[in-house]
């Protein structure tokens, strides 16, 4: 099951707010994580994880549909390593 912005809403909203506020903190926490990426920062959120901004350089590819080679541009990922206590959790639920 894929966890939505809007199951996180409703999550909020059964532990302390109204629908209307908990749809407008998860609004704004995502707002404030996709700006620093964008402005090239990492997010730590202790006990959870890191998101990175990673920059590939450009490389040969190829075209899958026709095979033709290609070269791919230089880009920024976005990547998540998830903290020692989460991966804990996940490998020993109790």
């Amino acid at each position: 099951m894929t966890l939505t912005k809007n199951d996180l809403v409703t999550k909020v909203h059964e532990t302390c707010f109204t629908k209307k506020k908990s749809a407008e903190v998860v609004e704004s926490l995502m707002e404030i994580i996709k700006r620093e990426l964008e402005d090239g920062e990492d997010v730590l959120v202790s006990g959870f994880g890191k998101f990175c901004v990673k920059k590939k350089k450009k490389r040969r590819g190829r075209n899958p549909a026709t095979g033709k080679p290609l070269i791919l541009k230089e880009r920024k990922v976005v990547t998540f390593k998830c903290s020692g206590k989460l991966r804990h959790k996940i490998n020993n639920p109790e």
